[in-house]
């Protein structure tokens, strides 16, 4: 697969500061974005993410386990060109006046539907958006709470990564990982080490299909949503490393880091957030977690080089020693471009 040069196409970060106006329309981010994830800074506010293959373009919450918040703060104005209209409400908590965000985005792009009987990939009817390109897909089906099912995903590829949650009842959002035994798990919303459940999925994910139990995580009898990525050379890393303690490991990706978010696997702890704009400078140190509505705290975490990350921080949620660490990382820039140009350390 050739390398993706200009990163900022395919994955943005965008960061803007609350006004309370109605409709407000947010841009700088340089795509249509797909999949688009907010969070307060300066303010303990709920994450929100919204898609663009949910219509209704309803709020899930990565530190709850909510069901999609319909309500009119809930419901995103639209996805555009350059950015996103928020809620129309005054204020809000996407939108309240004085307070710091940050909005994360990605593009997938592309429709597909896949009607399982009639091509026989998978045995639930999905669809959605992709974007093999960027090795990023999201996933609409209908669960049927039933175990040994499957459903495709459109990558082309076997997913590295795969987020999954129910829209219609409260439960658990359910992670799968690149680094997992088949049947084991972990929680988005939660601070809970790695866990093993054939409820939950089944068997490793292939090219085509994601092979779910009978979970309502996974499975729910009803509206599901799945976020599943690939790695793809100069753009995305889905990998894990052994913490080092007092030791500070080098996490290479082949590429400048934009964005990294990272749990321990082994033990107890956050899914902490980290970015290049909130930290345009090393060392990163603004911390912000998936699981918890917490504003933003300051900590050294690590620093953001031209070919990987290295760990600064003997926090056991990022640095365990002999712990297990996953981590979901996009790039800023490649380590070299497809014309040979290489990137420079920040």
């Amino acid at each position: 697969m050739a390398i993706i040069d200009k990163p900022s196409d395919y994955f943005n970060t965008v960061l803007y500061t609350g006004n309370a106006s109605a409709s407000r329309s947010i841009t700088g981010v340089g795509f249509q974005p797909d999949w688009l994830w907010v969070k307060g800074r300066s303010t303990a506010y709920y994450h929100a993410l919204w898609d663009v293959v949910r219509t209704n373009k309803s709020a899930l919450y990565s530190n709850a386990t909510n069901a999609e918040d319909t309500g009119t703060g809930g419901t995103l104005g639209s996805f555009n060109s350059d950015g996103f209209t928020l809620p129309n409400e005054s204020g809000g908590f996407v939108n309240n006046n004085g307070t710091t965000y940050a909005a994360w985005n990605w593009k997938a792009g592309t429709s597909f539907t896949n009607d399982a009987s009639a091509t026989g990939i998978g045995t639930i009817d999905s669809s959605g958006s992709v974007n093999a390109t960027a090795g990023f897909s999201i996933i609409s089906f209908t669960g049927t709470e039933t175990s040994s099912q499957s459903v495709a995903h459109g990558l082309g590829a076997v997913p590295e990564l795969i987020i999954s949650k129910s829209l219609a009842v409260a439960d658990n959002w359910m992670v799968y990982h690149g680094s997992f035994s088949a049947q084991d798990y972990i929680s988005l919303n939660t601070t809970a080490a790695k866990a093993s459940a054939s409820s939950v999925w089944t068997s490793l994910p292939t090219s085509t299909v994601i092979n779910i139990g009978d979970n309502a995580g996974v499975n729910d009898n009803g509206a599901m949503i799945m976020y599943a990525f690939n790695s793809v050379q100069g753009y995305s890393k889905f990998g894990s490393y052994v913490g080092g303690g007092s030791n500070f490991p080098f996490i290479y990706t082949g590429f400048k880091p934009a964005f990294v978010m990272l749990k321990n696997t082994s033990a107890t702890g956050g899914w902490l957030i980290a970015d290049n704009k909130r930290d345009p400078e090393n060392i990163v140190d603004k911390k912000i977690f998936a699981n918890l509505s917490n504003a933003e705290g300051t900590d050294n975490v690590c620093d953001f080089l031209s070919n990987g990350f290295k760990l600064r921080t003997t926090d056991t949620s990022q640095n365990g020693s002999g712990n297990t660490i996953i981590y979901m990382c996009f790039a800023s820039n490649p380590f070299v471009t497809s014309t040979g140009v290489p990137t420079t350390a920040r």
